[in-house]
């Protein structure tokens, strides 16, 4: 009842009144007594939509939506590897507000808002206050593109492209759409399992009439995040014609099981979207305590290719600095 009484509120207003206090996440969850294994986080505070705590389970420290959420102690620790910009990306934006690191495509970081903050997030360093696209930057962002016949997709990216109004996403869907070397745009989002609501009907009815292809990457990365309203929405959008996709991360204690990542596989086949990529976290300082070995990837990934048919198996990946592709993890390196 609490969940149907918070997804009935408009997206804008869910978002709006996200957790941002430890203490009430941990009060709503009966979880008091981990008070002291947390901590409030100077940078990159704590932000959870109330419909996606809604999805946890009351009294359960080791629930797999609150491990992505809330602030371990473990993040404070220095990790060797780890590092502010894992994927060098400070060194592949050519103009502001634009990163060009594959052939084809490029990618606009539109915003630097997520309506949650993932405690594994690799960009929770990123310099956005220095990369975010003006009025001016915007012409830059064209002329760059028309520069470059080769790129005929563009990646709407950030922070989370559907964390603006529909007025300004729409501005940019304009903008691309008058381009005719772009042939498909890519959004990719959080938004459609922690604010399900964000695809409202003025949303879905924009995307469904873009000449481009559209394609929506989602990031769920347990079955628990998809309940029934989830489903409904994300339903709804692949019926208007959207294609799509998931990427998930491979995470210790949240989802690095053979029976965690069968159950994701399904959950989203069951609505409309196919896994598209398991990542191997990426190397980002404060997020070792998430990370499994790259041997255990391995094992799980060919008891995945066991347990289900190819076209449910993500693509295991690893996203490294200045490599102008994603990186396939060789699972044959051990067998």
């Amino acid at each position: 009842m609490i969940n149907h009484l918070i997804t009935q509120k408009n997206w804008q207003t869910q978002l709006s009144e996200a957790i941002t206090s430890v203490d009430e996440l941990l009060s709503i969850l009966q979880l008091e007594s981990m008070r002291a294994e947390v901590y409030v986080p100077k940078h990159f505070e704590l932000r959870v939509p109330r419909g996606f705590v809604a999805k946890m389970a009351i009294g359960d420290r080791n629930d797999p939506l609150l491990k992505q959420v809330l602030p371990d102690q473990q993040e404070q620790i220095n990790v060797t590897g780890y590092v502010a910009d894992p994927l060098s990306e400070n060194t592949q934006n050519p103009v502001k507000g634009l990163l060009h690191k594959y052939q084809s495509r490029v990618l606009l970081t539109i915003t630097g808002a997520c309506a949650i903050h993932c405690r594994y997030c690799f960009r929770q360093h990123f310099d956005y206050s220095a990369n975010m696209p003006t009025a001016d930057a915007k012409e830059n962002i064209i002329n760059y593109i028309n520069a470059n016949p080769e790129v005929n997709e563009v990646i709407l990216s950030g922070g989370d492209p559907l964390n603006v109004t529909n007025r300004r996403l729409f501005s940019w869907l304009d903008t691309l759409e008058s381009l005719p070397q772009v042939t498909t745009i890519r959004l990719h989002t959080r938004l459609p399992l922690v604010i399900p609501a964000r695809l409202d009907a003025a949303l879905l009815e924009r995307l469904s009439q873009s000449r481009c292809h559209i394609v929506m990457v989602i990031h769920c990365n347990h079955a628990n995040e998809i309940d029934a309203p989830t489903a409904e929405y994300l339903q709804r959008a692949r019926a208007s014609g959207i294609t799509l996709l998931n990427q998930a991360v491979l995470l210790k204690g949240v989802n690095d099981t053979l029976d965690g990542q069968v159950q994701l596989s399904q959950r989203l086949f069951a609505c409309g979207v196919l896994p598209y990529y398991l990542h191997v976290l990426d190397k980002v300082a404060g997020a070792a305590h998430f990370d499994s070995s790259e041997q255990a990837a391995i094992e799980l990934y060919w008891s995945l290719l066991a347990s289900l048919p190819g076209y449910l198996v993500p693509k295991l990946v690893r996203e490294l600095p200045n490599r102008p592709f994603k990186v396939p993890i060789d699972i044959y390196s051990n067998s």
